[in-house]
């Protein structure tokens, strides 16, 4: 499958596109764009409970019936405080913007993103719309209406 890139003026040709590491990746590898704003170092300081946006500088023509999944990358995550906020994110096939992506830092100490790091994992997935139809009874189940936690830890 292909999936049209397109590119922004503040894309930095230094760094990939969207890459995976392995010949077992599922998530391919986007990089933080930072070279265009104007920072000390070309870092992203990120406060403790900040959210911020980081840019990606690139646009997808993802086809019908496809969606991209935003989520986040183990290492960041177990050796920083910082977080997908919406993990995972949808990129919908006719969202032609940039791909900007949504991090929290849910530590106690600055955390910082440079230009140029791998900052999210994107996964190609086949999706399905349903039709959500009225009904006055839902078929009966072991676990019925028991909600969280109901079937253990």
């Amino acid at each position: 499958m292909e999936i049209k890139v397109k590119t922004l003026s503040h894309y930095d040709k230094a760094l990939p596109l969207p890459s995976y590491q392995t010949i077992g990746s599922v998530g391919a590898d986007v990089h933080a764009q930072l070279a265009h704003l104007e920072l000390k170092d070309k870092k992203l300081v990120i406060k403790p409970g900040e959210r911020v946006l980081i840019p990606t500088a690139i646009c997808f023509e993802i086809p019908h019936g496809y969606e991209i999944q935003v989520r986040p990358r183990s290492g960041l995550s177990l050796k920083s405080s910082l977080l997908i906020v919406n993990s995972p994110g949808t990129i919908d096939s006719d969202y032609r913007g940039e791909l900007q992506i949504i991090m929290g830092n849910f530590g106690d100490q600055d955390a910082i993103i440079k230009h140029g790091d791998r900052v999210a994992q994107l996964v190609v997935s086949p999706i399905i719309r349903a039709s959500f139809i009225l009904s006055d009874e839902l078929s009966k189940t072991k676990r019925s209406e028991g909600g969280m936690g109901h079937t253990g830890d």
